[in-house]
């Protein structure tokens, strides 16, 4: 199968940075797009950001400006650098991928989460 590994998360002083990674490993043939979600306590799970393949981005209005997403092909890793960090992007991070993998002699389609990493924004 499939994991997706994330690194990164801590506690920061508002204002302050942190980079979030998330690698794959196991069976994979390809992924196509990767992205980030969070949620906060009591609230829904939402999109921060997410890259396809061949980079194209896309982020949610509350991070535009103060997050950026990349990923690494060769590694199957994507990270998200975050700065100016505010207490309300304080949440449990997940990594997420359309990952293409090996089943027996075929290759199928998934879709895959990490464990989540706690980010906490006070002073």
């Amino acid at each position: 199968q499939v994991q997706l590994v994330e690194s990164g998360g801590g506690l920061v002083q508002p204002g302050g940075s942190l980079r979030l990674s998330c690698a794959g490993s196991g069976s994979i043939f390809s992924i196509n797009g990767m992205g980030w979600y969070r949620q906060a306590p009591g609230k829904q799970r939402e999109l921060v950001a997410d890259i396809t393949s061949d980079g194209r981005t896309n982020y949610a209005d509350s991070v535009k400006g103060r997050f950026t997403i990349s990923r690494d092909n060769a590694k199957n890793t994507v990270y998200l650098q975050m700065n100016s960090l505010k207490p309300e992007d304080t949440a449990v991070y997940y990594c997420n991928a359309y990952v293409n993998l090996y089943s027996g002699m075929f290759v199928r389609s998934d879709r895959f989460w990490g464990q989540g990493t706690q980010v906490t924004v006070s002073s």
